[in-house]
């Protein structure tokens, strides 16, 4: 017993066991990084809001707020209540500010974003208070009966993306001996399995959204086959490191910027930038606007989803070439014979690299 316990150590083993942890320690370093950067505090950042009213006094309020928030608020002004409706479903404003010196009206729309309304309370309730009368909030879009504080269709991407990326590590790894065709198919047909899973939780399970159950379906999809096909594009490339790899773009960079929690407007410029074009916005904000607000900026989403989605199959095309190419070479450098032992560190690998990206 002894000796097991305090024998030598097999050649290579610790640099094998080093090398491995090197994988959990990055991802706590990116997390860290991400999540801190991103949501630990929020704070305004050109937040567009309304103060409701034509005369000189609601020109008068929106310049007194402007002053007083510097950059973290972007004061217009609308001429009435019904134009202010309007703005808040158009998505334009995060709320608008009804002057009334008995009982001022604040509108917001929790279902775009409950912590940007939140964020906004807070504003004009001081406002508010100022003036010595109470605040009436109103909210002129509510999320679905299931999803109380809008934040479900965060924790649904969530789902579609660890079922996406944890496929990656068994399509690019034990698949890898498949041609790349096969491997098109196989993430094909997963990713519509992850779509169909994602599209029960929002609907019958959950009840997350309680209409166009196709349209969130549909971008379920886009959005899971676009990581599957850049994930199982990128393991020609990056081996084992692919799960490190797939963390950084689809959970660090995309959760925290995807506006699930917090708005760009609510974020450093880093991550409100990022929201523009990542592909997590583009399924948050595209299930939002299909669900909740018409349709408003849905094109834009989809095409943003879409265009992640070529992406991948552009890197998968060029992975395959690259696998082809290697190929091509190994036959032209000949056969080497090898032992059959050497099977089993392959597979080793293999398995090591899969458990490390489901145990995520």
């Amino acid at each position: 017993m002894g000796d097991r316990l305090w024998g030598p150590t097999p050649p290579g083993a610790l640099r094998h066991v080093l090398v491995h942890l090197l994988t959990p320690l990055l991802m706590c370093l990116g997390m860290g990084l991400a999540y801190l950067g991103a949501f630990a505090t929020p704070e305004p950042h050109h937040m567009p809001v309304a103060v409701v009213g034509a005369g000189p006094e609601a020109k008068v309020l929106a310049q007194t707020l402007h002053d007083k928030a510097g950059d973290g608020l972007d004061v217009r002004t609308v001429a009435n209540r019904a134009a202010a409706v309007d703005d808040l479903k158009s998505r334009a404003v995060s709320g608008a500010y009804v002057m009334d010196g008995r009982s001022p009206e604040l509108l917001v729309a929790t279902a775009g974003s409950d912590t940007s309304a939140s964020a906004v309370e807070k504003v004009f309730t001081k406002v508010a208070d100022a003036q010595g009368t109470p605040l009436k909030v109103t909210d002129v879009t509510r999320p679905a009966s299931g999803d109380p504080t809008g934040q479900g269709i965060f924790f649904l991407l969530v789902a579609l993306s660890i079922g996406s990326y944890a496929s990656v590590a068994v399509l690019g790894a034990a698949g890898s001996v498949l041609p790349m065709r096969v491997r098109a198919l196989l993430v094909a047909g997963t990713s519509f399995v992850v779509s169909l899973i994602g599209a029960a939780f929002a609907g019958p399970v959950f009840h997350l959204v309680d209409q166009h159950m196709w349209g969130v379906w549909a971008m379920s999809w886009l959005y899971s086959a676009g990581i599957l096909f850049i994930g199982v594009g990128l393991h020609t490339f990056l081996k084992r490191w692919t799960t490190l790899g797939l963390m950084v773009l689809f959970v660090m960079l995309n959760f925290t910027s995807s506006g699930g929690i917090f708005r760009p407007e609510l974020q450093n410029g880093f991550f409100g930038a990022l929201h523009a074009f990542w592909n997590g916005s583009g399924f948050v904000e595209g299930v939002r606007d299909l669900v909740y607000f018409g349709g408003h900026d849905l094109a834009r989403n989809v095409w943003i989803l879409a265009a992640w989605l070529a992406a991948g199959l552009v890197l998968m095309a060029v992975a395959g070439l690259t696998e082809r190419r290697r190929n091509a070479i190994a036959v032209t450098a000949g056969p080497v014979t090898a032992a059959p032992a050497t099977a089993a560190p392959a597979e080793g690998e293999s398995e090591e690299e899969m458990e490390e990206a489901v145990g995520v």
